[in-house]
This record gives structure tokens, sequence and C-alpha cells, in this order.
């Protein structure tokens, strides 16, 4: 039996979605108030609880032997730093605690690329400790305290746990969507007033990401961490792809790294007069491109991982909102009939 908690996000419903079409049994573990829109259709177990109920967790760990941790809050605009640690940290840390008792093949951590160290003049790797918390936010931070803290449990206490460091991942079933989604829902939908030139960030189709994840519970060394991102691409291609696929013409108006700062400055400014959460700000435009190029070689050589272009995945998400669209205005249009 596999257990998948946070299966109701992008990624985690993309890895049931995985292990479901392997043939696996699944169980999942989400919250009464989860959009599970994303595994609806899928023959697994559900759990319905709270993290940091002890005994909710232990009964959706009963008796499975590969755990895959899916949860987080990337809410990085956020004023409040207190629900991103008492999700990214604080959540994991409870589960962790019953987790190191039960008797687990594996333990599959979702970390993110940011925790990875900044490096000049090569691709950064595993290797490289994280080194820029001067210019990180509290969503950063409280990643970068989850990360450590998984591996810690597993160097000391002995739990089986891998970290995922996970770039912008891009695909079909992108609901809410992410932050970065957005750009390829607004492009494809026509909604884009602008695109973007200068900011370039590593990026993975998310089929690829949930592939990752698998591969490390059967593959991954205790301890390691394990980047997974397919290449370093500009948010302007990115932006184009998802226009090209839509057969829309890509934004004429384009903004460079400066002119996006400047709309940073003004959403923080609004943020901190307001006392109300600004998704544009600066600390929102730096994590868009503060991290160093990316070397995945470690989870092809040892994972066996082998990514496909991002840019289908893009496609693939594009079309994802084109159809979503026509579904919705379809169903306007026989809600109209029927008031007729």
């Amino acid at each position: 039996m596999k257990l998948v908690i946070g299966a109701s996000g992008f990624l985690g419903s993309h890895v049931v979605r995985r292990l479901v079409e392997s043939g696996e049994q699944v169980r999942v573990l989400v919250r009464d108030t989860s959009d599970t829109r994303g595994i609806d259709d899928l023959a697994v177990e559900r759990v319905v609880g709270d993290l940091f109920d002890a005994t909710t967790v232990s009964t959706a760990l009963d008796g499975c032997n590969d755990v895959y941790y899916c949860v987080v809050d990337t809410r990085a605009w956020l004023t409040d730093s207190e629900p991103l640690f008492r999700t990214n940290v604080e959540a994991l840390r409870a589960v962790l605690d019953v987790a190191v008792h039960a008797d687990l093949h594996s333990f599959v951590f979702t970390s993110t690329l940011a925790t990875i160290g900044r490096v000049t003049g090569r691709a950064a790797s595993e290797a490289d400790e994280f080194n820029w918390g001067d210019k990180a936010s509290d969503y950063v931070r409280s990643r970068v305290a989850a990360e450590n803290l998984v591996v810690d449990y597993a160097r000391t206490r002995g739990l089986p746990a891998v970290a995922m460091c996970v770039s912008n991942t891009y695909g079909s079933g992108d609901w809410q969507p992410t932050p970065h989604g957005a750009f390829v829902a607004g492009a494809a939908l026509g909604k884009m007033p602008f695109t973007v030139r200068g900011i370039r960030a590593e990026s993975v189709g998310i089929d690829d990401a949930a592939d990752a994840l698998v591969l490390a519970a059967a593959r991954g060394s205790r301890g390691e961490r394990y980047i997974v991102s397919e290449r370093f691409i500009d948010l302007g291609e990115i932006i184009a792809v998802a226009a090209r696929t839509a057969e829309r013409r890509p934004p004429r108006l384009v903004l460079g790294r400066l002119s996006l700062y400047a709309c940073g400055a003004v959403g923080s400014a609004l943020a901190k007069i307001t006392g109300r959460p600004r998704q544009l700000t600066i600390t929102s435009v730096r994590l868009m491109h503060y991290m160093s190029p990316m070397d995945h070689g470690k989870a092809e050589r040892e994972l066996g991982w082998r990514p496909s272009p991002v840019t289908d995945a893009v496609a693939e998400g594009a079309r994802f909102w084109i159809d979503r669209s026509a579904r919705r205005r379809a169903d306007r249009a026989r809600a109209g009939d029927r008031r007729g």
C-alpha cells in the first residue's frame, strides 16, 4: 500500500495518478475541506483528517510501505509567516513523529529547489548548501527548515527519507493554478497583458516530477536530496509556448526584470499600507529568478530518471485551460437554455 499525503495538490494528485495507473493500491490522507478534483476519478482509499492528529496519521500509515509527502503552503506572498511555518514545518514534524515509528520502506518528501545554494560559474548541485538566507522570504525559510527537519530524522532517527528538490512544475490539472501556472493559464486564455524577458528559472513537467518521486521511493538513498528539474528556461518562452498552443499571438508588451521589480515594489508598499497580502512583491519577484541553474544529473544516475522537455508540459497545461474554458462556456450555454 502506498500513502500520499497532500494528494489534492498539483504534484500530489499526479503522484496518485501515476501510482494507480501502475497498478498500486493507494491510500490518500486529505482534509475534509480539500479540493479533490484532481483525484476524484481514481479508485483510492481515503483517510480524512488533520496532520496534527496523531491517531489519524497513524491510521493512514497503517499497512503502508512507501509514503509520499506532498503537503506545502506555497503562498510566498503572505505578510504573516505563521501559517507558512505551521503547515510547512510544524505539520510535517507532527507526521514525522508518527512515521518514525512505522515500518516504512521509504518516506519521499517534496522539497524545493530554493533549498539549494547559489553558485557562480557552474550549475548548482545537491552538494551546495543553502547560502542566501539574507535574501530569502519567509516562505523559503520555512521550506529550508522543513527539508533540514526531514534530513535530520533520516540521519539521526533512522527514517528512510529522501528530499526531492522540485522546480517549477507545469502540465495539466493545475486547477488553482500555481503562481507560475497562472502565466500559462493567462497566455492560453488571452488574458496576459504582457510577456516577460530576463526571468529564468528551473522548470519541469508535472508528470516527470511525479515519476521522480516514485523512482525515489524505489531507488533513493536515505538522507539524500535530489534535484528534480528539466531545464533553466525564460518565463517569456513559457508564455510564448502557451500562447502558440492556443493559437494566440503572444502579448506585445514586454516587461524586463527591472519593470517587474518596480511592480513588485508597488505591491510590497500596498501590502505594508493595507496589511493585506499581495501576490506580486519584491520578494516574490526575486523568487522567480534568484536560484542558480541546476544540475539534475544525480537523479538521472541514481534514480534512472529521464525527463521530457518541459515545453511539452507547458503545452499540455495550456490545452488543459483551453478545454476547461470550453467546458465552462458549454455549461453556461446549457444553463441558459434551461432557463429559457
